[in-house]
């Protein structure tokens, strides 16, 4: 029991005297166990379900993107990339080919919507101007990469290997819907000696898109040489 001094009117000898006891704080559990519980279990759940919602996991196979990705190799896909922003040139993604049979498959985006892509000579050409790929380990010589072009609609993108020679990609199926893009191919977290942040190319500034040049109007002054067309003079060949 606590006590304090007092001093009297007429007596300067302190007093003792009793002081009211102060009730001690008492420490209670504001939750049981199995409520404790129960939270945890519930927020990892929540923690879990934000991740699966945000991300996905692929396994690479086949060779369609060596040297850059290897079969076997694990890859962590981010929904989220394409949620807040757009798929851009240079992305590497992964995208459904075959739902019913779930065929995923994993490429480069090279042509975006309302573009003229074109393969010539082994290269790729967008909007008539040539793109530089110092990801590509060889120029396609294969039987699918023979010339040709082309027109993307406005929900179209037109994607490709890195191994140009050993991949089945836009040269061969086209172009593939916004709605099959899964996400950006984000972290290779398998194996553990690979581990790295996947990088995606940056072509720099979009290629133009080419206008018509408007032609000379002819000199109405200025009369029109007739022309024969078809007439075979005897002796000018």
């Amino acid at each position: 029991m606590s006590s304090q001094w007092t001093v009297g009117e007429h007596d300067s000898t302190p007093q003792e005297i009793d002081a009211p006891s102060l009730p001690r704080p008492k420490i209670t559990r504001r939750q049981g166990v199995m409520r404790e519980i129960t939270e945890t279990l519930l927020l990892v759940i929540a923690i879990y379900a934000l991740v699966n919602l945000s991300t996905a996991r692929f396994v690479v196979e086949g060779r369609s993107m060596e040297p850059n990705f290897h079969s076997n190799e694990f890859v962590i896909v981010s929904r989220l990339a394409y949620i807040i922003g757009e798929p851009e040139r240079g992305d590497v993604i992964v995208f459904h080919y075959d739902v019913e049979n779930k065929r995923d498959f994993i490429k480069r985006i090279i042509g975006l919507p309302g573009e003229h892509v074109q393969m010539k000579n082994g290269l790729v050409y967008i909007n008539g101007e040539p793109i530089d790929e110092p990801y590509v380990q060889a120029l396609c010589r294969s039987a699918t990469c023979r010339d040709r072009e082309w027109f993307l609609g406005e929900d179209e993108f037109f994607v490709l290997g890195d191994n140009r020679n050993s991949s089945q990609d836009s040269h061969d199926f086209g172009a593939i819907k916004r709605s099959q893009i899964v996400g950006r191919a984000w972290v290779r977290y398998w194996p553990p000696e690979d581990w790295t942040i996947i990088s995606h190319h940056d072509y720099g500034p979009p290629p133009i898109v080419p206008t018509a040049t408007p032609t000379n109007t002819p000199d109405p002054t200025i009369p029109t040489p007739t022309v024969y067309p078809d007439v075979y003079y005897p002796g000018s060949m």
